[in-house]
C-alpha cells in the first residue's frame, strides 16, 4: 500500500514538474524582442554600461595569418562614445586600438572623430570608412532601443553549446547588425554583420565585472570573418568614465 501511496505521489510531483518546465518554456518564447533586450541592457550593466562617456580596455591577443600563430603580448583600447549612433558601422566618437608583440607596435589605429590613423600618419577617407566597416558594429545594442531603431526576433542560435536568442537591430539608417542573448542569463554573447571582408562575426566569454562600476565585461572575444577565426582578444582589465585626451587619438606620421 505504502509502495502505491509513494508512486502516485511520485507521478503527481513529476507531472506538475514537467507543467512548470512547459510553462518556463512558454514564458520564454512568449518574450519579445524589446523584451529581451532589455533584459540584456539590465545584465550588461544598465543606465550605467548603456551610456557611457569613455571606456579604456587592457588586455593581450593572438592573431591567425596564413596558418601562422602570433601572440601580441599587449593589446589596448581606449572608446569615447557619442550619445547618439545613426549608423551602427560607421565610426563615430573616439577610438584609437594598439597591439604590441616583443614591446614593438604590430599596429596602432585611431579615428580622433574626424580623421583616422595608423603607424603612416593620416588616412584617406576610403580606406579608413572601409576599416571601420570591419569593426564598428557592437554599440548598435547600447543605442537599439533609442528611437530610430528597430528590434525583430529570428532564428535561435547555439554560442558555445548554449542556446540563444537572436535579435536583428536595424539602426536609423538600415544598417543591420544581429545580437545572440543567451537565453538563461541575458549575457551579450555574439554581435554579426556584414563588413567589406565578409561576413564577420565575434563570440563574447570569460565575462567578470569590478565592484566600482555597474558593468559586465567579456573577458574572452574570438572573432571570425566567413567562419574562420581571425584573433582573439583577452581583456584583463577595464576603467569607464576616465577622462581621456584628445591628443591620444591623434597619430603624427614618422
Amino acid at each position: 500500500m505504502k509502495q502505491a501511496v509513494f508512486l502516485v505521489t511520485f507521478c503527481i510531483a513529476t507531472l506538475f514538474g514537467c507543467k512548470d518546465k512547459s510553462t518556463q518554456k512558454e514564458i520564454q518564447k512568449a518574450l519579445t524582442a524589446t523584451q529581451i533586450m532589455k533584459k540584456a541592457h539590465e545584465k550588461a550593466g544598465g543606465a550605467f554600461w548603456q551610456k557611457p562617456k569613455s571606456l579604456a580596455m587592457k588586455g593581450h591577443a593572438i592573431f591567425y595569418r596564413d596558418g601562422k600563430v602570433s601572440k601580441h603580448e599587449t593589446h589596448n583600447m581606449w572608446r569615447v562614445f557619442e550619445s547618439t549612433k545613426e549608423d551602427a558601422h560607421v565610426a563615430n566618437g573616439k577610438v584609437r586600438i594598439e597591439s604590441f608583440k616583443d614591446s614593438t607596435p604590430v599596429f596602432i589605429v585611431s579615428f580622433d572623430g574626424e580623421h583616422t590613423y595608423d603607424l603612416r600618419g593620416k588616412q584617406g577617407k576610403s580606406d579608413a570608412d572601409a576599416r571601420w566597416a570591419s569593426n564598428f558594429g557592437y554599440g548598435a545594442i547600447r543605442h537599439a532601443l533609442d528611437a530610430g531603431y528597430t528590434l525583430k526576433l529570428v532564428e535561435d542560435d547555439m554560442v558555445k553549446t548554449k542556446p540563444a536568442y537572436t535579435i536583428q537591430v536595424t539602426d536609423p539608417n538600415k544598417g543591420e547588425t544581429f545580437f545572440g542573448i543567451d537565453k538563461e542569463d541575458f549575457k551579450i554573447v555574439k554581435v554579426a554583420f556584414q563588413t567589406p571582408q565578409g561576413w564577420h562575426h565575434r563570440e563574447y566569454s570569460a565575462f567578470f565585472s569590478k565592484e566600482k562600476y555597474s558593468w559586465l565585461q567579456s573577458g574572452r572575444v574570438e572573432l571570425f570573418y566567413d567562419g574562420k577565426i581571425s584573433n582573439e582578444v583577452f581583456w584583463t582589465d577595464f576603467e569607464v568614465n576616465e577622462t581621456l585626451p584628445d591628443s591620444l587619438f591623434v597619430l603624427e606620421s614618422n
